[in-house]
């Protein structure tokens, strides 16, 4: 097996409900995650409810493997 070249060090906190604040390498501020749309209709979370709606892990997943 060849040597680890990187390990991420991430942080992730819980705020309140479906928002969660990562501190990331590379990233001078946090990122928020949280649901929108049809992501908080999945988890039966009315959206119209969502005060400070952000982008999803998924959503970030997406951009990443697009990128």
């Amino acid at each position: 097996m060849p040597d680890v070249i990187y390990t991420s060090k991430v942080h992730i906190e819980r705020e309140a409900g479906p928002l969660r604040v990562a501190r990331l390498p590379g990233e001078p501020q946090p990122v928020a995650f949280s649901v929108h749309g049809a992501i908080a209709e999945h988890y039966r979370i009315n959206p119209a409810t969502i005060t400070d709606p952000h982008a999803s892990t998924l959503d970030y997943v997406i951009a990443a493997t697009a990128g």
